[in-house]
């Protein structure tokens, strides 16, 4: 019965993400970047600045939790969340599979991504709603209060919660106590449920201080990872930098073809490209807005814009340096056999290069990414189970199980729960394209009133009362002490410009 079961779930999941959701969110990406003027290109400029940038207005003489997390916190808990064993095992298998040319698509799917993402997270941020000392928001919120889908937002919320909360959890922790096993050569159930126990310690101690600790962890843990792997992947282009042209000959030869010797068909390439992208950026999937949503800024559309930022880090960053290690340290006539191979091969890559520290170094790397993709997870599922239902006994019921998913990933084979953990995705993908499609209208209004305030050299604060038709907005009535600070300097530079232009007057 169970093996019937995960036939059918594996053939409904390789329908919907090889012929339907792949090019579902391409024509989102081209819809969203033509309407935006391609927001997700002239506008990279705005990005770094919007990530680092500090809230205004909380100091020592207000309250400094009143303004929920910075945008740097936020962006690290979404990239906690996309960059994860997928950066690693997943690439590898896109080039087992599709050959150099699937890394063109990958990246041609970011770009086309990050407009998607830029929809999403902006929306999320307008209709955030507050919890305490922080904000949540994301599908659900913009799904009710935004078009009044209540139904749907529900379903997306259970999806999201179970998918993310259990089923991705579970396969991070696989990936982490397999890694570990190879490296340490110790492949008994006994050790990897060791390994599961002290994840489980480590993770519980996290998650139950709320966003406020696991934006703490993940502002350290996501910075330290990317940094290490960055400097491995420089090294790894260093030591082989007469083969960077063949790499990028391979990579746009394959992509379109021309190359068939040296990796897979064009059709093979473009999907495993795509689908590879996909998976590990998450634009469209609706899973980053809900981080999004926990920030404070002084206008929505500047997490729309970090958001972006974290697609591109996601992939033409972390997914790149997998795939250079990969190409620059294995033969490309290699590729375009039966064998699909996943971490092993990046492992052996770096080690072919490096030498054999390489395979302890990618065991290392993909410690912290799943691990942080645990803390990222969780949350986007905490956000949506608070959703549901704001009863603490629910929350801990959830974090319970959460956490025995977790340790189920060490010592379990995770073929139908990944299956499911697909279809709950698919889910996802479906219902939030269906929502962000109708209020992308919204989100350029905001961006077109962010462009109007940039161009008369201010920074960009938003009130509701700029756009008084848009419904079930909770926040942004410039009670907070960003929107507070942002206004107050916005009416000082504004009398500062009229006394010129008075002094101006008589000096005439």
């Amino acid at each position: 019965m169970q093996e019937v079961f995960s036939t059918v779930i594996g053939a409904i999941n390789n329908s919907l993400w090889s012929y339907v959701l792949p090019w579902l969110l391409i024509a989102a990406g081209l819809f969203f970047g033509i309407r935006t003027a391609v927001v997700q290109v002239r506008m990279v400029p705005d990005m770094f600045k919007a990530v680092v940038e500090k809230p205004k207005g909380i100091g020592v003489d207000e309250d400094a939790n009143y303004g929920g997390i910075s945008a740097f916190k936020a962006f690290t808990i979404s990239a906690a969340s996309r960059v994860g064993t997928g950066n690693v095992a997943g690439v590898a298998v896109a080039i087992s599979v599709g050959g150099p040319g699937a890394v063109f698509w990958m990246w041609l799917i970011a770009i086309l991504g990050g407009a998607t993402a830029f929809v999403e997270s902006t929306l999320a941020q307008l209709w955030k709603v507050r919890e305490g000392d922080a904000y949540r928001g994301g599908p659900a919120y913009y799904m009710s209060r935004g078009l009044g889908w209540t139904p749907l937002a529900t379903v997306f919320s259970v999806a999201i919660a179970i998918t993310f909360g259990w089923f991705y959890n579970a396969f991070q922790t696989n990936a982490i106590s397999d890694s570990l096993a190879a490296s340490f050569g110790q492949d008994s159930l006994a050790f990897k449920a060791g390994v599961g126990i002290a994840i489980v310690l480590v993770a519980g101690l996290i998650i139950v201080g709320g966003v406020q600790r696991i934006a703490t962890m993940t502002q350290f843990i996501v910075p330290f990872m990317a940094a290490a792997y960055l400097v491995v992947g420089f090294i790894v282009v260093a030591l082989n930098f007469d083969k960077v042209p063949d790499m990028v000959v391979s990579i746009i030869g394959s992509a379109f073809g021309f190359r068939e010797a040296a990796g897979a068909t064009l059709g093979l390439a473009m999907l495993k490209g795509i689908q590879r992208g996909l998976f590990s950026n998450e634009a469209g999937e609706g899973s980053a807005p809900n981080a999004a949503a926990t920030a404070t800024v002084s206008h929505p559309v500047k997490q729309g814009l970090v958001q972006t930022l974290g697609v591109y880090f996601d992939t033409l960053v972390v997914c790149s340096i997998t795939a250079f290690i990969i190409l620059l340290g294995t033969d490309f006539e290699t590729f375009g056999s039966d064998a699909i191979e996943g971490v092993t091969l990046t492992q052996n890559a770096l080690a072919g290069t490096v030498g054999e520290w390489g395979i302890h170094f990618v065991t290392f790397i993909l410690f912290f990414l799943a691990f942080s993709s645990i803390l990222g997870n969780y949350y986007l599922a905490e956000s949506n189970v608070e959703y549901l239902s704001e009863k603490k006994w629910v929350l801990w019921a959830f974090r319970i199980i959460v956490l025995a998913f977790v340790f189920y990933g060490a010592v379990a084979p995770l073929g139908t729960i990944f299956d499911l953990a697909d279809t709950g995705a698919a889910i996802m993908v479906l219902l939030n394209v269906c929502a962000i499609v109708p209020l992308s209208g919204v989100a350029i209004k905001l961006l077109k009133n962010y462009n109007e305030q940039r161009r008369t050299g201010v920074d960009p604060v938003f009130h509701r009362d700029m756009l008084p038709e848009l419904k079930g907005v909770e926040c942004w009535d410039g009670s907070d002490p960003v929107t507070r600070r942002s206004l107050e300097d916005r009416r000082q530079l504004q009398h500062q410009r009229d006394l010129g232009d008075r002094t101006n007057l008589r000096e005439f």
